[in-house]
């Protein structure tokens, strides 16, 4: 093998460094000197060069693809082990959950516990509200005809939204939870709180008459607590929004200004609503009333 003195290899590398240099000037300077012939020799070069790196950029991409189907393997045998050792946990939760059942078909058995009735529900549509600022309701396109009775609940698939005050034909009226003559039994969750939500009109409505012997905490969960029988225990409300020296005041799950559909549901407790008087009816009070008769009972 031939050895090149070190003098020699320097003064090379000064040469090539210095012819660089002027063919870079003379290719600058060509360009600009005639652009249309520089952009010729510029394109010829590539199209001649493009074969090579089309070949040379193949086996590159081969090996992405095959690095990608590697990724793609390993993911899957990651996966494979995640849904293997949740399928086992599933299926220990499912010989609990049989058990469960068992025993709790077995302990209804012996407690002869009377099953909850059958629930049933409508499907409306709202088409109107109130619109004011006294009155927080929504009219909603099913009446009498499709089922629906004073007293039941309107629902959205988040929460509660109100109740059937008054039922047309084809039509009813919805009393939001946030109408001032809204008044529901409710419980705050963890602490069994009993308590009022109270209405007045505002996007919030208030607690009232809470329990004494515990603390209401902002983000507590409000559900319906069953008395009064107007609705089942257990149905979705709000959360606590805001607690100041005035009371509690919730946020509603469902957004009552942004209503489409509502679900009428059914819970068979609409016998337990007082009837309204008859026009006659409250016609014969007021004049009893009038003439010294005994005052009645307003609720």
């Amino acid at each position: 093998m031939m050895r090149i003195s070190p003098a020699r290899r320097a003064a090379i590398e000064r040469t090539s460094v210095t012819l660089l240099v002027v063919v870079s000037a003379a290719m600058i300077i060509a360009g600009k000197a005639d652009q249309v012939a520089f952009q010729y020799l510029r394109n010829s070069v590539m199209d001649a060069a493009a074969p090579a790196l089309d070949m040379l950029s193949r086996p590159a991409a081969a090996f992405d693809a095959a690095a990608d189907r590697l990724r793609g393997f390993i993911t899957v045998y990651r996966d494979n082990v995640r849904l293997a050792e949740e399928n086992e946990r599933l299926l220990g939760w499912q010989q609990v959950a049989m058990r469960l059942s068992a025993e709790n078909a077995e302990l209804r058995d012996l407690a002869k516990l009377v099953p909850d009735p059958a629930i049933s529900f409508v499907t409306a549509r709202a088409i109107g509200d109130s619109g004011g600022a006294y009155a927080r309701n929504v009219i909603v396109n099913a009446g009498r005809d499709n089922g629906v009775a004073r007293g039941q609940a309107a629902m959205t698939g988040v929460g509660l939204v109100g109740r059937v005050a008054e039922v047309g034909s084809r039509a009813a009226r919805i009393l939001l939870i946030t109408d001032l003559n809204s008044r529901v039994p409710v419980v705050v969750d963890g602490t069994r709180q009993r308590a009022i939500l109270a209405g007045d009109n505002s996007a919030r409505p208030s607690l009232r008459y809470v329990d004494s012997g515990g603390t209401i905490r902002i983000g507590d969960r409000i559900a319906t607590s069953g008395q009064g029988g107007v609705f089942p225990p257990g149905l979705p409300v709000g959360v606590v929004a805001t607690v100041d020296s005035e009371g509690a005041r919730v946020e509603p799950y469902a957004a009552l200004s942004r209503v489409d559909y509502l679900r009428l549901v059914d819970y068979g407790l609409a016998e337990s609503l007082p009837n309204p008087l008859a026009i006659s009816a409250r016609a014969g009070k007021r004049a009893e009333s009038a003439v010294g008769g005994p005052p009645t009972l307003r609720r």
